[in-house]
């Protein structure tokens, strides 16, 4: 009789964990992210968001004198900062040309890939070559 009762115990242990990892997996998810393209475009930071979960850097492009915000979403401050990347990395009125996977709704947001700055800096993977975005 005992087995059957450690044996009950386990199996709701295991669907609690299996139910409450769900969220996790959920907020995770690069779906909103078209993977298979990779779009180009030039900007002045207005800010880098070096704040947990994930870090997002705020950009200001201009096209034909209409200014359009940003957003370009990279990883975790603690993953970036064991990598050397610091809040200074990207500073606000720097002008920066920024590779990235666009959005799959088209609005002006991606997921960060590499950045190049006026100087030649380059952070990230911004020489990677892959598909291009229409």
């Amino acid at each position: 009789m005992k087995s059957v009762h450690l044996l009950v115990l386990a199996a709701l242990i295991i669907g609690a964990l299996a139910v409450s990892s769900q969220p996790a997996l959920a907020h995770h998810s690069g779906a909103g992210f078209d993977s298979d393209k990779v779009a180009e475009i030039s900007g002045t930071v207005k800010e880098f968001q070096f704040k947990n979960p994930h870090t997002w850097i705020q950009v200001i492009v201009e096209d034909k004198g209409q200014k359009t915000e940003w957003s370009f979403e990279w990883g975790s401050p603690n993953q970036l900062g064991r990598q050397g990347y610091r809040p200074s990395t990207f500073p606000a009125g720097a002008k920066v040309t920024f590779k990235y996977h666009p959005m799959k709704d088209g609005s002006p947001a991606g997921e960060f890939m590499g950045a190049k700055f006026a100087d030649g800096t380059i952070v990230g993977n911004f020489d990677q070559k892959g598909p291009t975005a229409n």
